[in-house]
């Protein structure tokens, strides 16, 4: 099966050369690791509960059309509990400032974050734009207006 390609203008801010570029790090990977910018002399440390904006080092345009899903890392949520405040977070394609990924530390133990470290992944999805059609009724279902955990699983 071949897969789509698409392309994404980026652009390092200043002082960030050394970081990596979002890259995916398998071949089958879905999503691309972002990287933190945190200074390398001064890492971030989140304390039990806490959270924080951290940089990538980077900008993009997303294609119009698309955006871009930011997302937690399973492996920093099963081995640390620090995960994503809005995950998956979005980003529009007419965002133009720097990415940046809102972490929260629900483990035990504060959790630092070093410069270059793995934060979070990004896939890049199409949307398309909805427009809604009012209607009296809507179709029936089988589920009907059942939710909540109505079907007791």
């Amino acid at each position: 099966m071949t897969t789509q390609t698409i392309k994404v203008p980026i652009r390092r801010l200043p002082g960030q050369d050394d970081l990596p570029l979002p890259d995916y790090q398998t071949e089958h990977a879905a999503g691309m690791d972002l990287h933190a910018a945190v200074p390398s002399d001064s890492p971030l440390t989140l304390a039990p509960g806490a959270f924080a904006l951290v940089p990538c080092g980077f900008a993009m345009a997303v294609p119009v059309g698309y955006e871009a899903q930011v997302r937690p890392r399973s492996g920093l949520a099963a081995k640390h509990g620090v995960t994503m405040v809005n995950g998956p977070g979005t980003i529009d394609a007419d965002y133009r400032g720097e990415v940046k990924v809102p972490l929260i530390n629900l483990g035990p133990q504060p959790f630092t974050i070093d410069r270059a470290m793995r934060i979070a992944q990004m896939i890049i999805k199409p949307v398309p734009r909805t427009q809604w059609v009012e209607v009296d009724d809507l179709p029936d279902t089988a589920r009907g207006e059942g939710g909540f955990g109505h079907t007791g699983r």
